[in-house]
C-alpha cells in the first residue's frame, strides 16, 4: 500500500468503514434493543435510529450537494436492515458519481466531499464499534482504518464538541492500539 499525501481519503475511507460496520450489524437482535451503548444516554435501538438518520444525511449530502444535520426521519421497522440498505446506497451513490469534487453545504457552511465523507467513515466505524459493545462482543476497529481515523479525528472533533457530542478523551492505554488510541480520544473505553 502507498503512503497518501492527504489524511482525507473520502470514499475509500467510507467503504472501509462501512464494511466493518456491517459485520457488526450481525450482532444485533430485537432482544437487545434495550442495552446500554457507550453513547451516553442512548440504548442500542437509539444508536441505530441516530445511525440510518446519518447515513441518509450522508446520501443527501453526495445526491444534492447540501445536508441539514439534527434533522430525524420516522422510525423504520426494520432498523438494520434499513441501515444496510441506506449503507450500500450512499457508498455506491459516491462511488459512481464525481462525488469528490467540489464542497457540499453543511447548515449552510462549505465543506469538502473528501472531508465530508472521511467524517463520515469516522461516525460509521464507531459507531460500529459501539453497537457491537452494546451486543456484548469485543470487535476493535481494524488497525488500518482505525489509524486513518485517528490520523483525521483530532481536526475534526474539537474541545467545542465536548462535552455535548463527544465524552472528554481518556488516556489509551500503554502500547495501546490504533482502535484503542481512537477510542480513548473519543471518550470511550476499549
Amino acid at each position: 500500500m502507498t503512503a497518501r499525501t492527504s489524511p482525507w481519503s473520502g470514499v475509500e475511507l467510507l467503504e472501509r468503514a462501512i464494511a466493518y460496520t456491517r459485520g457488526c450489524l450481525g450482532l444485533v437482535t430485537p432482544a437487545l434493543m434495550r442495552e446500554p451503548t457507550p453513547c451516553r444516554d442512548w440504548d442500542l435501538q437509539a444508536l441505530l435510529l441516530h445511525m440510518a438518520d446519518s447515513l441518509e444525511s450522508l446520501h443527501e449530502a453526495g445526491a444534492v450537494r447540501r445536508v441539514w444535520v439534527d434533522v430525524t426521519t420516522e422510525e423504520p421497522a426494520d432498523l438494520v436492515g434499513t441501515i444496510r440498505a441506506r449503507a450500500c446506497r450512499l457508498l455506491a451513490d459516491w462511488s459512481v458519481r464525481d462525488s469528490q469534487r467540489g464542497d457540499v453545504a453543511v447548515d449552510g457552511r462549505p465543506v469538502t466531499a473528501p472531508v465530508l465523507t472521511s467524517a463520515g467513515a469516522l461516525e460509521v466505524a464507531v459507531h460500529g464499534w459501539d453497537l457491537a459493545t452494546a451486543c456484548g462482543v469485543s470487535r476493535p476497529l481494524p488497525g488500518g482504518l482505525a489509524t486513518d481515523l485517528l490520523r483525521i479525528a483530532p481536526p475534526l472533533i474539537t474541545d467545542a464538541d465536548r462535552p455535548g457530542r463527544f465524552a472528554p478523551p481518556l488516556d489509551p492505554p500503554p502500547g495501546g492500539s490504533a482502535s484503542e488510541q481512537l477510542l480513548a480520544f473519543l471518550g470511550r473505553q476499549a
